[in-house]
């Protein structure tokens, strides 16, 4: 039953079926097989009782404050900024793009935001520059993941609603391994560039007066962060409260810089709609599958299934990291995470281990996201990147540049299982 749900999955996502659809038409097919449709008498109920929770609500708030962070200038100046303190590594610009991308991160919440509005505003210096258009374009894709693993993100968010975990504890969680990651995207720039020098364009001629001339502009995504993050911590503000802190400030930064007009609010607005209306349907959508499948008792035998093949706990989180990486290369990683999590989730809590904690798999889970949105054929940033590409070119640029940086990935989901304490160890500080 659970591989012929895996190849229904497949079919449906690989004849271009809109991932709500696939999700809904697979629940509706399983309720009237195995439980005689009972189950859809029931979807208004299950609809209103999961939309009911408030966190949802930080959504569309953070997709927001993104859209507003694009629009009001912020991310131009905070690139020019980062250009004078990075572009001195081999590498260049790309290193301001793993920076910039790693900040943004920081305020946005959302991976296509991230790497839509760095990437925008770095894009033209490939040509300008000479830079290999294959490793710049990757370091975009690559760098815009942090999106979901640097706090804010709202696929913490969503794995917390999912889960029951804390939310402020996943944000702790994720600063040390956001942080390490960004190194190790920055250190896989630096081997290619003195590997093959030519790839990293020409040098960018700085002084320290320049550089502290643009210290001002990193101030705003600074002050985003602090408003958002420091609120949650210092326990003045939920998540979703902080959320509505952060688009407040964004407006007033957006007012300062003169860019606040009707227009722009009215595409900011436009923008968060039709972003959250896709989230959304893709989790309700979801929501009712994994009670389809709860019903089914799917769960219970995949637990049995893991519990007969005799694993050690570390074996049986690398074949759970084997299925999400293959996998990722088919889904969407929102729908993956609804649709997997409810089942995966138990059986990582039952391995009875205690470092292998809801908060360390939700980093965990999250770096696999990451990894999936840069892995063809349907790694959602590479098409990210590629619709920001005006001068045209071929798809495989964008992934064949991403692959060194999914490697980067790659070491790092290593070292998290190997010391979980990367991400365990700032939320027990402070928590416990």
């Amino acid at each position: 039953m659970v591989i012929g749900i895996v190849v229904g999955l497949l079919v449906l996502v690989l004849s271009a079926v809109p991932v709500a659809a696939v999700l809904g038409i697979l629940s509706f097919v399983l309720d009237e097989v195995a439980m005689d449709g009972r189950l859809t008498a029931a979807l208004a109920e299950i609809y209103w009782e999961n939309s009911k929770n408030f966190i949802l609500v930080a959504v569309p708030m953070f997709i927001l404050l993104g859209e507003i962070m694009l629009r009001a200038g912020i991310a131009r100046r905070m690139y020019g900024a980062v250009i004078q303190w990075l572009s001195w590594l081999p590498g260049g610009l790309m290193h301001a793009n793993i920076g910039s991308c790693t900040i943004f991160a920081a305020s946005s919440g959302s991976s296509v935001a991230t790497a839509a509005t760095v990437g925008t505003v770095a894009y033209p210096e490939i040509q300008a520059r000479e830079y290999n258009e294959r490793l710049f374009l990757g370091s975009l894709a690559a760098g815009g993941t942090l999106g979901i693993l640097v706090p804010p993100s709202i696929n913490l968010i969503i794995y917390g609603l999912l889960t029951d975990t804390s939310v402020p504890e996943l944000y702790l969680a994720g600063i040390i391994p956001g942080i390490i990651l960004s190194w190790l995207f920055m250190l896989t720039i630096i081997f290619a560039c003195i590997w093959r020098p030519a790839w990293g364009g020409t040098k960018i001629e700085t002084n320290w007066v320049d550089r502290f001339k643009t210290l001002p502009h990193l101030l705003p995504p600074i002050l985003l962060f602090t408003a958002v993050v420091g609120s949650i911590y210092g326990g003045v503000a939920t998540p979703t409260e902080a959320a509505s802190i952060g688009v407040v400030v964004a407006l007033i930064i957006a007012a300062s810089f003169r860019t606040l007009s009707i227009p722009m609010l009215r595409d900011c607005f436009e923008g968060t709609m039709r972003t959250t209306a896709m989230i959304m349907l893709i989790v309700f959508a979801a929501i009712f599958l994994n009670f389809v499948l709860g019903f089914m008792g799917i769960t219970q035998a995949m637990l049995q299934f893991i519990a007969e093949m005799g694993l050690t706990p570390v074996q049986t989180i690398y074949l759970i990291v084997g299925f999400y990486l293959i996998l990722g290369m088919f889904m969407e990683t929102l729908s993956m995470m609804l649709t997997t999590i409810p089942v995966v989730f138990p059986i990582v809590m039952r391995l009875g281990v205690p470092e292998f904690s809801d908060v360390w798999f939700g980093i965990l889970i999250t770096l696999l996201m990451e990894a999936a949105l840069i892995t063809p054929p349907i790694g959602i940033n590479l098409y990210v990147v590629q619709g920001i590409r005006t001068r045209g070119g071929k798809f495989n640029d964008v992934a064949i540049g991403a692959i060194p940086f999914v490697f980067a990935m790659l070491a790092m989901i290593v070292m998290l299982i190997t010391w979980p304490s990367i991400a365990t160890w700032l939320p027990t500080l402070v928590y416990h």
